[in-house]
């Protein structure tokens, strides 16, 4: 985690967005997806996680999100730890993987340059937290996650971005569980 930015108030309810090591395209798969979600769905069971909207793309993920009573800044750590082992680990044995020693190279590059990092590094370090404290800044982060997809050019709607909370936001039931805002 970045040594500048920092969760402040343990009980707010952030905005943040992290990314792979040089942007690279991991999320391309289901399976990639699918880890992600799972991921992000335990830390919610496990670790009082409360998301309220969530985008992932193809090299990031954007999250709303608060921890109850806990530190959402270890929370996110935890999370990243976890899930950057899991997916080297789906990499390594994906046989479909045309791009694994490419990947794993890069990550494995981005890990010396880090004194942190014993191996290799999945995700980019920084954060960059952003506390969300008016109903007016809240409702810019949500169009942005959710706009995301669209923005890119995925997608032409917003709620058919698999990965994205748009769909609970349309009424139906998306691929990590939400609270509404």
């Amino acid at each position: 985690m970045s040594r500048k930015y920092k969760f402040y108030n343990k009980e707010g309810l952030y905005f943040v967005s992290f990314a792979t090591v040089y942007w690279i395209d991991i999320f391309v798969r289901e399976q990639y997806f699918a880890a992600v979600a799972k991921s992000l769905e335990y830390c919610c069971k496990n670790k009082r996680m409360v998301i309220y909207a969530y985008c992932i793309m193809p090299s990031h993920i954007h999250l709303i999100f608060n921890a109850q009573n806990s530190d959402p800044g270890k929370i996110i750590k935890e999370f990243k730890t976890y899930s950057s082992k899991y997916l080297q680990s789906l990499i390594e044995e994906n046989p479909q993987e045309s791009r694994k020693e490419w990947m794993l190279w890069m990550m494995e590059r981005a890990g010396k340059m880090n004194s942190n990092v014993k191996n290799r590094q999945f995700w980019q370090q920084n954060n960059k937290p952003i506390e969300l404290w008016s109903s007016k800044v809240i409702s810019q982060k949500l169009d942005y996650i959710h706009n995301n997809p669209m923005e890119a050019g995925f997608v032409k709607e917003a709620h058919h971005w698999k990965y994205s909370s748009a769909i609970n936001y349309a009424g139906e039931v998306g691929q990590v569980p939400v609270e509404i805002l």
